[in-house]
């Protein structure tokens, strides 16, 4: 009875173990069905065109489950039996291991990702010429974000196929090697919020369709050589926060119906050939934080609507040609930081009323025409330090007693002889005690803006030059 015990409890054992091996080897094969072979497949030949280990596939067998890696992301598809879908792929200097290969290119493959939501690649191309697919890149329909950055080796034009990207909201192509002109068709991409080709080669016009994207939130067209005027049809897009159309080469006036975009923040139009003068209506710019116009010939007054910005932080107009007075209404702008209009042909005295302002921490008003004495508050002087910049200004002088008091070493003007306020012939200057240094995407470059504010490199032959430019302009108007 015994034995007869001892058999049955082996046969059920050995029943029992097989039903486990089984319900295991079912369990593995359902885990390794948890993607569409096809589409892991196509996402192991994307790797392989872009990253330096050929072994990725092998280290990364489910990538978006047991075996995950940090630049791809995946969502469980609707479908039944569920599976995972890859939505992300992303490649940057956050991510350094495996680096990308050389010889690295975009895979056609990426056309078996077809819930592919997000693709960022940066830092990536730099030594074999990459261009964008025409077919591939109007073929990815869930694409909604689509950033290749800093890519010196991505070139050629830019497809207007990128137009048949319906749902795509972020377009971001900055850094690279673009070339050519921006596709009339790009109008039609109704549902992007941000548009950024800075930093590239592309040339022509910018086109008036660019109107048609009614959701755009950010445009970004910086650092090109982009010609003719500012689209006027910019002034439709009643969403835009930032626009940038920085270092180009654009001509005419700023349109007034710009004035008509309430929630713009960000104005930057520097380092352009645009010509005053500037329409009033730009008054409507209610909530405009940075207002960045510097070099370009406007040879306009200050307009007066700038006094009705009252949340500008900061103004840049220096190099501009800007003529007449120094207007009083600048002490209004309470939130006002940072000030530059150096390199102008201003004439008259220093509203003493600038040095109110409670937010103030950077002004330049350095080589223009100013003349009279310095009659700003001496703990704005000290406060400032070397970020208040009124030299080459040889109309200017400062009292007696602020010099001998030492209140500033930097201003650079030399003490007014007997209170008068004509041109005096001293060579004593006052200096700061405290020189202290001056500090997304809605702020401007800060290298810009230290562009615009850093003149120390003037030789006195210029500056002498840009008396006689102002002296003669004065006699001519």
């Amino acid at each position: 009875m015994a034995s007869s015990f001892l058999s049955f409890f082996l046969v059920g054992f050995l029943v029992l173990t097989c039903e486990v091996s089984l319900a295991q080897s079912n369990s593995d094969d359902e885990f390794e069905m948890d993607m569409e072979k096809e589409e892991l497949l196509g996402l192991f030949d994307v790797f392989e065109a872009l990253v330096g280990d050929s072994d990725w596939s092998k280290q990364h067998p489910q990538p978006c489950s047991e075996t995950p890696w940090p630049g791809v992301q995946c969502e469980i598809g609707q479908e039944e039996p569920s599976l995972f879908h890859v939505t992300k792929i992303h490649i940057g200097p956050d991510i350094l291991n495996p680096p990308c290969k050389n010889s690295a290119k975009i895979s056609d493959s990426l056309l078996k990702l077809p819930y592919l939501k997000t693709l960022s690649i940066f830092n990536c191309f730099l030594a074999s010429q990459v261009t964008l697919s025409p077919s591939l890149f109007g073929s990815l329909s869930s694409l909604e974000h689509l950033s290749l950055e800093s890519n010196p080796s991505l070139s050629g034009e830019l497809p207007s196929s990128l137009a048949k990207l319906a749902n795509l909201r972020v377009l971001s192509l900055s850094q690279n090697s673009l070339m050519g002109e921006i596709p009339k068709e790009i109008g039609q991409m109704v549902m992007l919020e941000q548009l950024d080709l800075s930093y590239n080669n592309l040339s022509g016009e910018v086109p008036e369709e660019i109107g048609g994207i009614e959701n755009l939130i950010i445009l970004d067209l910086s650092w090109n050589s982009l010609e003719g005027q500012v689209p006027s049809s910019l002034g439709q897009l009643h969403s835009l926060q930032k626009i940038d159309l920085g270092s180009n080469k654009l001509i005419g006036n700023i349109p007034p119906n710009l004035g008509h975009l309430k929630s713009l923040v960000l104005l930057d139009l520097s380092n352009n050939l645009l010509n005053g003068p500037i329409h009033e209506t730009l008054s409507g710019l209610e909530n405009l934080e940075y207002l960045i116009l510097d070099h370009n010939p406007l040879d306009t007054g200050i307009p007066q609507f700038v006094g009705q910005l009252k949340k500008v932080q900061t103004m840049s107009l220096s190099s501009c040609g800007l003529k007449g007075k120094l207007p009083t209404f600048f002490s209004s702008l309470k939130l006002l930081s940072s000030l530059s209009l150096d390199n102008n042909c201003l004439i008259g005295p220093i509203p003493p009323s600038l040095g109110t302002l409670p937010s103030l921490d950077l002004l330049n008003l350095s080589n223009n025409q100013l003349s009279g004495e310095v009659l700003l508050p001496e703990d704005f002087i000290e406060r400032l330090g070397k970020r208040l910049d009124i030299k080459g200004n040889n109309g200017l002088c400062t009292r007696n007693e602020a010099y001998q008091r030492n209140v500033s070493v930097y201003l650079e003007a030399p003490v007014c002889l007997n209170n008068a306020t004509s041109d005096p012939r001293s060579d004593k200057t006052l200096a700061l005690k405290h020189p202290n240094e001056y500090s997304e995407r809605m702020k401007p470059s800060e290298n810009r803006l230290k562009e615009s504010s850093d003149v120390s490199w003037l030789k006195p032959n210029l500056v002498l030059f840009r008396f006689v430019v102002c002296l003669l302009s004065f006699f001519l108007l």
